[in-house]
């Protein structure tokens, strides 16, 4: 229905982040590492790739070095087809020396490249969540109802209704109400417990797009949530696209139906990580027909020595040398040394975990040298005078905050595919190693 339509993403990577910090220290909320081998970007990228939308510009704002260095390494296609891209766009300073000022802003900021592109439709998606989504099926449905906006929504509970713009429809899935972040809200028809949310997922006409957007500008208006959307509920037709509708290929039963998690709290990000995990977990990573595609990994492959290792992730180029480790996800290039124990942590790229060190809990970023004996997550009170710790006890370890003894690993040695992440379970001999994500 839609493949004779020219669609244009646009995808919203600035992102601060700052309930995430000190993840968010030194880079966007978009470029934070997720499992083995992604970064958050990666899940609505290859969501829009996989969904055979392929002119995307990724908007980017707060310090974003880091995420234009993964886009570049990661993301480049072919120079042959025009309309196949994934590029970055930084703030444009069209009102003076100032950044993106809210959503819609952001895209007038760049309503040059709606002009020359000249699409039919627009998606507007933002970059801060873990999913898998179908983004023909909601453009389908955009066009069926000859909508002139969707919104993506999903139900969630009354108590978190201050976190989402929140929607209200008639029993056609018209839209007759937005409000963003209310203190309170009513219940969703046929619950009395959940209200619908928007995901920040949009689709617009193009033409519609476009004049909202220099409406807004021509009112100081900066926000799609705040300002667009419910001033164009009157005059427009605005529908909501049910999420737990979209259906994904190769999924499998036991996975959670309809997943999607907002990774915006520490805690949120840390358990998510979690779902991933296991022989049925919650959400796959490793679904073959709709990959979420990672970085380029130039890196060798695990290493088991030995050890007791229960249901963990060892990334590419990580060693285990006699450690034991249980739901623990380590990325590139960690070096875990004898007699370390490593439970319910996630530890970044090149790091290495001491002799002996005791680690429960803990988000440990990258490049940290962990003294041999170290205990981190034991004692929450002694953590919290070196590190920040969430309210349900993650402790969290700042990259760097541990400076490296000497070279961890012996540099990389370049192979022509990338290879797998490891999933382990309870191991005994040889890893067994999941496809790639």
């Amino acid at each position: 229905m839609s493949r004779s339509k020219n669609i244009l993403a646009f995808v919203m990577a600035g992102g601060e982040g700052s309930r995430l910090h000190p993840l968010t220290a030194e880079r966007c909320k978009p470029a934070v590492p997720f499992n083995g081998k992604h970064r958050i970007v990666d899940f609505v990228l290859s969501n829009l790739v996989n969904s055979e939308v392929y002119s995307i510009y990724l908007l980017v704002q707060y310090k974003s070095q880091s995420l234009i260095e993964h886009i570049r390494q990661s993301w480049t296609m072919t120079r042959f087809i025009p309309q196949h891209f994934v590029t970055v766009v930084p703030p444009q300073m069209r009102n003076g020396p100032e950044w993106f000022q809210g959503t819609a802003d952001s895209v007038y900021q760049n309503i040059h490249l709606i002009e020359s592109f000249r699409p039919d439709i627009v998606v507007v998606f933002g970059a801060d969540h873990i999913y898998r989504m179908d983004v023909r099926q909601m453009i389908d449905f955009h066009v069926a109802n000859d909508a002139q906006v969707s919104v993506a929504t999903l139900p969630v509970v009354l108590s978190q209704c201050d976190q989402f713009g929140i929607v209200e429809t008639d029993e056609d899935h018209r839209i007759t109400g937005f409000v963003e972040k209310p203190q309170a809200t009513r219940p969703m028809p046929g619950s009395r417990t959940h209200t619908l949310a928007s995901m920040g997922n949009y689709v617009f006409n193009a033409d519609v797009l476009l004049a909202a957007l220099r409406s807004a500008h021509e009112t100081g208006h900066s926000d799609f949530g705040k300002h667009i959307l419910p001033a164009m509920l009157k005059t427009h037709k605005l529908m909501a696209y049910d999420f737990h509708t979209n259906t994904i290929p190769g999924t499998e039963p036991y996975e959670e139906s309809g997943y999607w998690r907002d990774v915006g709290t520490l805690d949120a990000y840390y358990e998510a990580h979690f779902d991933t995990l296991g022989a049925r977990p919650k959400f796959r990573m490793t679904n073959r027909h709709w990959p979420i595609y990672a970085s380029p990994d130039q890196a060798e492959s695990a290493q088991i020595e030995n050890g007791l290792i229960n249901r963990s992730i060892v990334g590419s180029g990580s060693i285990v040398d006699n450690a034991r480790l249980d739901h623990a996800m380590l990325r590139r290039s960690v070096l875990v040394e004898p007699g370390a124990e490593i439970e319910h942590c996630i530890v970044m790229e090149r790091s290495r975990v001491g002799r002996g060190a005791r680690i429960r809990r803990a988000i440990v970023d990258q490049d940290n040298d962990i003294p041999p004996g170290e205990s981190i997550g034991f004692d929450l009170e002694e953590d919290r005078r070196r590190f920040h710790v969430t309210p349900s006890g993650i402790v969290v370890v700042p990259a760097r905050f541990f400076p490296a003894r000497k070279q961890v690993v012996a540099a990389p040695t370049p192979s022509e595919q990338a290879p797998p992440v490891a999933q382990i379970e309870w191991l005994t001999g040889e890893p067994r190693l999941g496809a790639m994500a």
